[in-house]
């Protein structure tokens, strides 16, 4: 996953409701008990963790019972003290107190909740990507230091992986076209990081990988789900018992759940959108454009998708009043450059919110040659009155922006290439009279219908007509 492109724009559940939901997870919230019961007599290690003496009585607290007991209680402390709910006063003599972000769980505001949660999540990821700690007790050499060639494990590899596999995961979920708030199979998820571009059929080498990163992954994702970064179904223990049935790429669907599935809750999106942002990547999210100029709002909605387009025209629209809405679109629409006819359509869209009292608005842009025809459109779309119809001219105009947009926001999709063939059959003409439009896009156009249309004979009466446009235009 690139950093020099944006992601696809997140749809974020309200800050209120992520903060209750941050305060109800089992780590966070254990962590928080553990705060407000450490006093005067709580006494930590040298590192920093809860002293082992004190750990019964933190098991207890927690209500936590079985041979993780204690583990769990110690994650919780170290949490406790990572997100400032807990601070060292001496180190030497291991005295704490309650830290001044303990106040903020009950008192500040939602972001100041989830700012919390977020660095009790950073602690629980780097948790994540540490081996066994019995493997790491064994691997201590005589010095105390840790042999990780012993282990074979790469701290930075493995937490880079875990990175990638949750930039993975966020990118699924946040994609037009991705499972949305369904579940991911973990073999998919596993294979995402493993599997070459373009690969056929998985090699047995690679199926091994694949397998081993989901064994990993099971581990991991049992730690990140008492933080609420996801919902977990973990593999089946039978599977990891029987040998001679391996975890592979490819299940069948029946049993694909058996190998595990993974789902980001919305807690989850947040936090993984932040951590993004914090490394630097483009991560929009809808309602980001709300508070800003028509213009913003256009060029920004170009590289969303259709429904993330809609939801922030939506947001966008909310805070303005209809007509002054509708005129402030209109006047970002006009222009010659290469992105104004795709803002110009989305321009379209966005006044297809807008109800009727926008109407003086577009019959102000009648006799405008960049925005008369789809003032046309929308006026006679809601059945008014005393409409003039457009020029010829105009028409070919509006065909070629509406061609150009399409153009700029799918490529040679299926839906452009139906279009092409549509325009073609109905109008024998076209072409002689399509070479000839002023727009800085007809000769782009007519190319693009030549390498669209099926029928050969079309297909070369587009590029005869776009070498003549870039005659005529000088090009």
């Amino acid at each position: 996953m690139s950093d020099s492109s944006p992601l696809p724009p997140v749809r974020l559940h309200p800050e209120a409701e992520l903060a209750r939901a941050a305060l109800s997870t089992p780590l966070l919230s254990r962590a928080a008990r553990l705060a407000r019961w450490a006093g005067p007599g709580t006494r930590v290690d040298a590192g920093g963790g809860l002293a082992e003496e004190q750990l019964p009585a933190a098991v207890e607290l927690l209500g936590l019972s079985g041979d993780d007991a204690a583990a769990y209680a110690s994650e919780a402390w170290r949490v406790a003290v990572d997100a400032g709910l807990v601070e060292i006063v001496d180190e030497e003599a291991g005295t704490v107190r309650a830290g001044e972000e303990l106040e903020l769980l009950t008192g500040g505001a939602p972001r100041d909740v989830l700012t919390v949660w977020l660095a009790a999540l950073e602690t629980v990821i780097a948790d994540a990507a540490v081996p066994d700690l019995d493997d790491l007790v064994d691997a201590l050499d005589e010095g105390g230091e840790v042999d990780f060639s012993s282990l074979d494990w790469d701290p930075q590899a493995e937490a880079d992986f875990l990175d990638g596999v949750l930039g993975n995961l966020y990118l699924l979920t946040v994609s037009e076209d991705g499972p949305g708030d369904g579940t991911v199979p973990l073999p998919a998820l596993a294979a995402s990081m493993l599997l070459p571009d373009g690969m056929g059929e998985p090699t047995n080498d690679v199926l091994e990988q694949v397998s081993d990163a989901m064994m990993r992954l099971d581990d991991q994702f049992r730690v990140l789900e008492p933080v609420g970064l996801v919902d977990y179904r973990p593999v089946d223990e039978a599977l990891m018992a029987d040998t001679d049935e391996e975890p592979a790429a490819t299940v069948d669907d029946a049993d694909v759940a058996r190998y595990g599935m993974v789902r980001l809750t919305p807690l989850g999106v947040y936090g993984l959108r932040a951590r993004l942002l914090e490394a630097g990547f483009d991560a929009p999210a809808v309602g980001d454009l709300a508070d800003k100029g028509a213009d913003v709002l256009l060029d920004g909605t170009a590289r969303f998708g259709q429904s993330a387009a809609r939801a922030e025209t939506e947001q966008w629209l909310a805070r303005r009043e209809p007509l002054a809405a509708a005129r402030e679109l209109l006047a970002a629409a006009r222009g010659a450059d290469a992105g104004a006819p795709l803002r110009r359509l989305l321009c379209q869209q966005a006044l297809s919110l807008v109800g009727a009292e926008a109407e003086p608005a577009l019959r102000e842009v009648l006799d405008d040659p960049e925005l008369g025809g789809l003032a046309r459109v929308w006026l006679s779309e809601r059945g008014v009155a005393g409409v003039p119809a457009p020029s010829e001219d105009m028409v070919f105009w509006l065909t070629v922006d509406t061609l150009a947009a399409q153009l700029a926001a799918e490529g040679n999709s299926e839906e452009l290439q139906a279009l092409v063939e549509g325009l073609a059959s109905q109008h024998s003409g076209f072409f002689a009279a399509a070479w000839r439009v002023e727009h800085p896009a007809t000769a782009e156009v007519l190319d693009a219908m030549g390498r669209l249309h099926p029928d050969k004979k079309v297909a070369k009466q587009a590029r005869k007509a776009a070498f003549k446009a870039r005659s005529q235009q000088g090009g």
